[in-house]
């Protein structure tokens, strides 16, 4: 193993901490503190959790799916674990460890959806420090019911459409 610089620790770290926001982003519902870790544009590959192909797509409206999809929920806890950081000039690639807590409570019954895997994210260094222009997602294991999103996301549109002003569309 190479020696070390500071400069590379420090690098290092920023990498690591721009990781963390995105499930920081998530989980407090700070969608500006999320969508500040992605560069305008990311290929994003989702496929193990999906099944839909890799896509390049705007940040912003990656956010907006984002918080469509899990502000429904009553909690989420995203962990991120063992950062594995390989640097490459103004380039980094971080694989961390990940775990995804989903909390639905309808009525009496309080259910949970979780999954388990990795993620492999591509970065660069810019002006405003590291950002994500590649995530991909491994899931590895899943337990619970997926149908948890369909509600969550349901909750979240029909609490958007209340609202939303009358007359407006």
């Amino acid at each position: 193993m190479s020696k070390l610089t500071v400069e590379a620790l420090l690098d290092r770290a920023a990498i690591t901490d721009t990781v963390y926001r995105y499930a920081t982003g998530i989980d407090t519902r700070d969608w500006a503190l999320y969508r500040s870790i992605f560069a305008d544009e990311v290929d994003f590959d989702f496929h193990t959790w999906s099944g839909a192909p890799p896509s390049r797509i705007k940040a912003d409206d990656w956010v907006a799916g984002v918080r469509g999809g899990l502000s429904g929920f009553d909690a989420t806890q995203h962990t991120l674990t063992n950062p594995v950081v390989t640097l490459n000039g103004d380039e980094a690639t971080c694989v961390m460890y990940m775990s995804a807590l989903h909390y639905l409570v309808t009525g009496e019954k309080r259910e949970m959806q979780s999954l388990g895997g990795y993620y492999t994210d591509k970065l660069r260094r810019t002006g405003d420090g590291w950002k994500i222009h590649a995530c991909t997602l491994t899931v590895t294991w899943t337990m619970g019911d997926r149908g948890l999103f369909t509600i969550a996301r349901e909750r979240w549109d029909a609490r958007q459409a209340k609202a939303q002003p009358q007359g407006v569309s």
